[in-house]
């Protein structure tokens, strides 16, 4: 009967030993785990410019040429902004030692592998605010576009902006090229001429709004520029009120002032004979077999409708309510 009593306790012995080992090895299982999630560059010290420089040469006279370099050189703000390079890059002790471990250096290109976030906090840590206040949700950020997807700090290979591009349209349009193509059409914005840019109408790092505009709505972007067609007026064309695009494509068409159609069918798009009433009939100025050649009617030549209606995007008239004066 002693045997008997005595193995249980021995047994309750063995599981508590093993719980309070469990204890014990529990902080030692954390600390390895968190050892495992330590970024490698936080061991990684300031080395300074000169040292990069002498692995770096090409990269060094590019970035003189640029507003960073000059910041950073002659009128830093801090002793990280003193190491001139490593204010973007990080400290580059850990780099100096193994230059092929690509994890203990930020890189700013897709091919060396650092996260597009942390290239891009490295950025925010200066730019942020004023034309990024939105960046954070904006469709750029979304999409996963870095900051040096279309600027590059280390060369001036544009007037301004620090861009990848010698303009800010041509920056755009390396991912942008239904837009480009879109300039290129018969009426279009005169972004091709240097007249304007993308960044004109929109914000690159994002607005409150859609479609990354400079403005609520399109319609208000439109009247920054064509005051004259704001407003008020006595008669109002309510499509011309609802959206300018109801009418005009925004980059380009093939058709005179930007138009989504050609005049009279881009009238006729709403304007039916039949639906509600025009007031008026199309003469065919196609004749047919054996009939008398006669001149088109004066609604489809020239320029259409407005040979008549005039004041298309409303008028001041007391009798304007068919925008004829």
């Amino acid at each position: 009967m002693a045997t008997l009593s005595v193995r249980p306790a021995i047994r309750w012995g063995w599981i508590t030993l093993s719980m309070v080992a469990g204890l014990i090895g529990l902080p030692a299982l954390a600390q390895s785990q968190a050892a495992d999630k330590i970024d490698p560059m936080s061991y990684a010290r300031y080395v300074g410019e000169k040292v990069c420089g002498d692995c770096h040469d090409t990269e060094k006279s590019l970035f003189g040429h640029t507003q960073h370099a000059k910041i950073f050189r002659q009128n830093p703000r801090n002793d990280v902004e003193k190491t001139v390079c490593e204010t973007c890059h990080g400290p580059g002790s850990l780099h100096v030692t193994d230059t092929r471990d690509k994890t203990k250096i930020i890189g700013f290109t897709k091919e060396w592998g650092t996260p597009i976030a942390k290239m891009n906090a490295q950025c925010l840590n200066c730019h942020e605010g004023a034309e990024r206040m939105y960046w954070d949700g904006s469709i750029h950020q979304k999409n996963q576009l870095a900051c040096s997807d279309c600027h590059n700090p280390m060369a001036r290979f544009s007037a301004n902006n620090l861009l990848k591009k010698p303009s800010i349209s041509e920056t755009c349009y390396t991912c942008h090229q239904q837009q480009r193509m879109e300039f290129k059409k018969k009426s279009h914005m005169p972004v091709p001429e240097g007249k304007m840019s993308c960044a004109d109408c929109h914000n690159p790092h994002g607005t409150s709004g859609k479609r990354l505009l400079k403005a609520d709505t399109t319609t208000e972007l439109c009247y920054s520029c064509h005051a004259e067609k704001r407003g008020p007026y006595l008669w109002e064309h309510a499509p011309v009120r609802q959206d300018c695009l109801n009418c005009h494509s925004p980059h380009g068409s093939v058709n005179d002032k930007l138009l989504q159609q050609s005049r009279p069918m881009l009238c006729m798009s709403c304007h039916t004979i039949a639906g509600n009433g025009m007031g008026h009939q199309f003469r065919n100025p196609v004749p047919t077999i054996g009939a008398a050649v006669t001149a088109p009617a004066a609604q489809i030549v020239g320029r259409s409708c407005q040979n008549c209606h005039a004041q298309i995007h409303g008028s001041n008239a007391p009798d304007g309510q068919r925008f004829r004066r």
